[in-house]
């Protein structure tokens, strides 16, 4: 049994939680993490243990941050539903009525819903891009606004892993004038007072952890991967290092470069469980969150390989991950991370760590267990 020492507050009733929690902290390599369980509004779990840093030399503190890959992309699908709410978006509408160059090679019928449920069929480029051209958002933007779609696009859903972030940036900064991550900030991270952070600010950097990898191959290796999986994830150089660079925590992309904790998560997936309010503020309405997470498309995934059900930027409680409930909804990240939100259990949880490990034909064991723990204590 691990003797590290967990730190922060949970209700008697939701100790199980605690305990697999520190079960996490006998897997091999593991340094850092923290969980948090929202129920009815009230943080019945926000716990943190362990170190920011490979070398072990850094406590994980309260307010430690680190990037969370994919969970971003639930944050950025609740701005897409705020966006509707103010009427500066439709997902019903075309993406070139509000971006006309998007229309390039037959994608002027693309709607809203569609790119953020990945049926655009942009999953990736056609030619590989750059280190430098991946950190440039503009570049990246117009790059796959240009691109032909690479299958018919309603047709299938084709994860766009990294591509969806330039794609939602060159979006929103034409119908609000600002990124994703500057929207999210003035319109509800800053009023609310949620940690989290789609471009960080340079007085925030000390307080984020290190990310390291276990060093597997990522999605079962390159000589397993499709033509599609090929655009996503070697064109677009999906690398762990970039989490660590400061040029990628400052960028923000709101597919996978969101800094955050469990506490941040499972505050706006608590409130979306609940009434959407946070600080006394209606972050969405009931009308845009129902449309955000009613099914746009179910099958197997092109570039996942697995079936799964999207919403409009979230995932519909994929394979059960999210819990015992249909209506469970969020997204997790690569390496680890997750947060959702199980209106039926007026729950939302977190999870945030910086030792990523690769599946091996199996769930995270820290998902699968502190899950199972969230539900057998609610």
């Amino acid at each position: 049994m691990s003797r590290v020492e967990i730190q922060g507050r949970c209700d008697p009733a939701f100790q199980a939680v605690a305990d697999a929690f520190r079960r996490t902290f006998d897997l091999p390599g593991e340094l850092g993490g923290s969980v948090s369980v929202v129920r009815d509004g009230r943080a019945v779990v926000d716990l943190w243990a362990g170190h920011a840093d490979a070398g072990r030399a850094r406590p994980w503190a309260e307010d430690t941050l680190v990037n969370v890959w994919s969970t971003t992309k639930g944050v950025m699908a609740l701005c897409i539903a705020r966006l509707n709410d103010q009427g500066l978006l439709r997902n019903d509408r075309p993406v070139a009525e509000y971006w006309p160059e998007f229309a390039a090679h037959g994608k002027g019928d693309v709607t809203v819903a569609q790119l953020f449920s990945h049926q655009a069929g942009v999953c990736g480029p056609g030619r590989p891009v750059s280190e430098a051209e991946l950190l440039d958002t503009d570049v990246m933007a117009d790059l796959l606004a240009a691109e032909p779609p690479h299958w018919p696009p309603g047709s299938r859903s084709g994860y766009h892993a990294l591509s969806i972030g330039p794609l939602a940036d060159g979006l929103v900064r034409r119908v609000a004038g600002k990124t994703v991550g500057a929207y999210f900030r003035d319109e509800i991270g800053g009023p609310s007072d949620v940690d989290f952070h789609m471009g960080l600010h340079p007085d925030d950097s000390a307080r984020v952890a290190e990310i390291a990898h276990d060093g597997r191959p990522q999605s079962g290796g390159v000589e397993t991967f499709n033509a599609y999986q090929r655009l996503a994830q070697v064109n677009i150089p999906v690398e762990a290092h970039l989490a660590n660079l400061p040029a990628w925590r400052a960028q923000g992309t709101p597919s996978a470069a969101g800094q955050g904790n469990a506490r941040s998560i499972a505050r706006l997936y608590g409130a979306l469980a609940t009434d959407r309010t946070l600080a006394g503020r209606e972050l969405v309405s009931a009308g845009a969150l129902g449309a955000a997470t009613t099914p746009q498309i179910e099958n197997e995934d092109l570039v996942l390989r697995f079936p799964i059900r999207w919403g409009v930027g979230f995932a519909l409680n994929p394979m059960g991950a999210y819990g015992p409930n249909a209506g469970a909804f969020g997204h997790h990240g690569w390496g680890g991370s997750f947060g959702f939100a199980d209106p039926a259990a007026r729950l939302g949880v977190g999870y945030a760590m910086n030792f990523m490990r690769e599946p091996d034909g199996a769930p995270d064991p820290r998902m699968s267990s502190l899950v199972e723990a969230v539900y057998a204590c609610a």
